[in-house]
């Protein structure tokens, strides 16, 4: 399944409309969900017929208010059989290690026998060198109602020989319409502020050392701040609820935002601190300097995620330092968002993403799968 060069991917006005079947749980932050809406609706947009089952169908109220084409359905475990179609879609897709009900894996055998249908375990994004060997691999399926079937699994990935990245057809379009002056004159940015930073994050061990270093800069600089635990923290240290003034800094709270308003966060700030797979993707889609707040580990395997990650993004010294101090790994002092830090770190940033927009991207390549035969 090694398919990297956009020239070719099919064209997706010529392709058969398939039924998808996307399973995904919530696990505790979203980003499950976030990630299996974009594949959905991506793959509706391109003509194609998509059933989401998802056991929390509310976080899509605000997260995606519009469901257009995508048919959602509430998926209770255990599922009956009952609350299943009379047949299975063309493409199964068992999302992140969820656990398919023995209901839905026996729909799926009775079907398709073992030599028919397409289904696709989509896996966590990673820089590490597993995903290149394991990208594409046959899993046969050795006990249970679907014993005898086989799985094939999918890994996104940042190199070409991996699954690719999730990316919609119109974003850069998109982004470059973004009036970024009007849209900081909405949202209630100081004209004055020399600086704009998102902030998505779970409780980083460096935000404290951040805000004392921006809110006693001599510039002006505007906080956007999402909904969460990194809000709860940072309301925390100030000692007051969002908004609030705090030394050079506003401190400005965001509105849950659907996936479009928070891709438009990210387009008009000058440094995005982001959380988790799904808004990393979108930062390195923005095309701005950003830090990464790895989901962090029990036994620290993040650790060597974060820096094959980092390896990956070729990032400078003090980009690296950046996010290990972020992410409380070694002892090394938070580096200062200079002006000249900044441009430094975009260069990088536009070069990298320049490097993922010559390679397929995800949904391209999976419609390139589920077709080939």
């Amino acid at each position: 399944m090694e398919m990297t060069d956009n020239a070719d991917m099919p064209d997706a006005t010529a392709l058969p409309a398939l039924q998808w079947d996307i399973f995904c749980t919530v696990i505790d932050n979203y980003g499950d969900a976030g990630v299996c809406w974009r594949l959905a609706s991506q793959l509706a947009g391109r003509g194609q017929r998509v059933r989401l089952w998802i056991d929390q169908p509310q976080v899509l109220a605000w997260m995606a208010p519009a469901p257009g084409d995508v048919e959602v359905r509430h998926w209770a475990s255990p599922l009956p059989a009952a609350a299943l179609p009379a047949t299975p879609g063309d493409v199964l897709i068992e999302a992140f290690g969820c656990q398919l009900d023995d209901s839905v894996q026996a729909w799926w055998a009775q079907h398709h026998g073992t030599d028919g249908g397409l289904w696709l375990n989509l896996e966590y994004l990673s820089a590490e060198d597993y995903v290149l060997r394991c990208h594409g691999l046959q899993s046969p399926v050795m006990s249970g109602p679907a014993a005898g079937c086989s799985k094939r699994f999918v890994y996104p990935g940042l190199v070409p020989g991996t699954g690719g990245l999730l990316r919609e057809t119109d974003l850069l379009q998109r982004q470059q319409a973004l009036d970024r002056a009007g849209w900081r004159q909405r949202m209630g940015v100081a004209a004055d502020s020399q600086l704009v930073l998102s902030l998505f994050c779970y409780e980083p061990p460096a935000l404290a050392t951040l805000l004392q270093q921006l809110s006693a800069d001599a510039a002006p600089g505007s906080w956007l701040v999402f909904q969460g635990r990194g809000r709860v923290l940072l309301e925390q240290l100030v000692g007051h609820s969002l908004p609030v003034q705090h030394g050079n800094s506003q401190l400005l709270p965001l509105p849950w935002l659907d996936q479009a308003g928070f891709d438009e966060v990210l387009w008009a700030s000058d440094f995005n601190a982001v959380r988790g797979e799904d808004s990393l993707v979108r930062a390195l889609w923005a095309g701005q300097p950003f830090v990464w707040h790895i989901y962090p580990q029990d036994d620290d395997a993040h650790h060597a995620k974060l820096d094959a990650f980092l390896d990956w993004l070729q990032a400078p010294d003090d980009w690296r330092a950046f996010h290990h101090a972020w992410n409380g790994i070694g002892d090394a002092a938070l580096p200062a968002l200079t002006p000249a830090r900044l441009a430094r770190w975009r260069a990088c940033a536009l070069e990298v993403r320049a490097r993922l927009l010559a390679q397929a991207d995800l949904v391209s390549q999976l419609l390139a799968l589920a077709t080939a035969g």
